[in-house]
């Protein structure tokens, strides 16, 4: 049996969720271990349930139909399923208590794996939080940061926009992936899939339940370097991912508002728990700049000594690109002959050495050194 199927059956499987795939793994070593195996040594491991021996010990022809949707879904372009096995897997995500043992991603799967920030708040922000949250975006993604959220209403959406004008994004979904939730982030998600990705550990054909969802935010802080917090209530969604967040051992930060508008409390709250105060994107940056070290191998064409950067090296031909003059990240692209992939990370990076400042409009400028 193919690997990936092996896989798929094992996911598919009653009563077999991240934490009961993981035991699985370690008890049998594999998911077709898992299979090759009868029915009593799967009952007498402890690790399965009735209703998931029944499953793993059925028939290869229904095993392979429960899969079906899956397997149709991955030959579709830009269609791909990742394992806890993979290179490609986002280390990051490997580190939380529970990471997803398959994760369905369309679009660009190498964006896992780059810097990320979370941005997250209310489904119902009023304009200033909508502003803030595509402006805060909009910079942070220029300045090289891929920026995640989960595609719901409000903040989410408004995060994803400004993404997408300034850079990279990813949306987290509560949802299979053939399915757009909300609907009417349908154009959204077709944006994203080709500007970003689109992930979610859920079946192919699995539908909004309320269940999923809190479920998922752990996925958007375990990706994440951090997460930002716009705009939050005292009970609500966003801080659940900020406490996954603080759990993970990642940084939060949260956006401080008027003490007489409900949105901001969830936000004064995290601050008195610890959450740093922002107010400019640069605080963000500031913060981030010495936890980069945790993907330096994962980075391509990334050079570790930065300070210098040689003429001949990537960082050398980016500096002579920028000049002294200002300039946009696309014609830094188009002069380097590089992609936006590779070149937003190292701009990031430039930024917090002080070889380069960011400017406002999304533009940045080489310092004297």
């Amino acid at each position: 049996m193919d690997s990936v199927a092996a896989w798929l059956i094992l996911h598919h499987a009653p009563t077999v969720g991240a934490v009961t795939f993981v035991k699985a793994l370690e008890q049998f070593g594999s998911p077709q271990a898992v299979l090759d195996c009868g029915p009593t040594a799967l009952r007498q491991s402890g690790v399965f349930k009735k209703a998931a021996v029944e499953y793993l010990t059925a028939p290869e022809s229904e095993q392979l139909q429960s899969i079906e949707r899956d397997l149709e879904w991955l030959e579709q372009e830009g269609s791909h399923i990742l394992t806890l096995e993979d290179e490609a897997y986002p280390a990051l995500l490997k580190e939380i208590t529970d990471p997803p043992p398959l994760l369905y991603v369309q679009g660009q799967v190498d964006l896992l794996s780059m810097p990320q920030l979370a941005i997250v708040g209310s489904r119902n922000p009023d304009a200033l939080g909508r502003e803030m949250a595509q402006d805060f975006a909009q910079r942070l993604a220029r300045a090289g940061l891929t920026i995640t959220s989960g595609m719901a209403l409000g903040i989410d959406t408004e995060a994803h926009h400004g993404a997408l004008q300034g850079g990279t994004t990813i949306a987290v979904t509560g949802t299979g992936l053939d399915r757009v939730y909300p609907a009417r982030n349908r154009e959204l998600a077709h944006q994203i899939a080709i500007q970003g990705a689109l992930i979610s550990e859920l079946a192919i054909g699995t539908e909004p339940r309320a269940e999923n969802f809190p479920r998922r935010n752990r996925l958007i802080s375990g990706l994440a370097l951090g997460t930002l917090v716009v705009q939050s209530a005292r009970k609500s969604g966003s801080l659940i991912t900020a406490r996954l967040a603080m759990e993970q051992g990642r940084e939060v930060f949260a956006i401080p508002g008027s003490i007489h508008n409900p949105l901001s409390r969830g936000n004064h709250l995290l601050i008195r728990q610890g959450a740093k105060l922002v107010e400019t994107t640069e605080d963000v940056v500031e913060e981030l700049g010495g936890m980069l070290h945790l993907l330096e191998t994962q980075l391509e064409d990334e050079v570790t000594d930065l300070e210098p950067p040689s003429e001949d090296s990537v960082e050398g031909q980016i500096l002579a690109a920028i000049g002294y003059e200002t300039v946009q990240l696309d014609q830094i692209v188009k002069l380097c002959g590089l992609t936006a992939e590779v070149v937003s990370p190292i701009i990031m990076r430039l930024e917090i050495e002080g070889l380069i400042a960011s400017l406002p409009g999304g533009r940045v400028q080489r310092l004297q050194k």
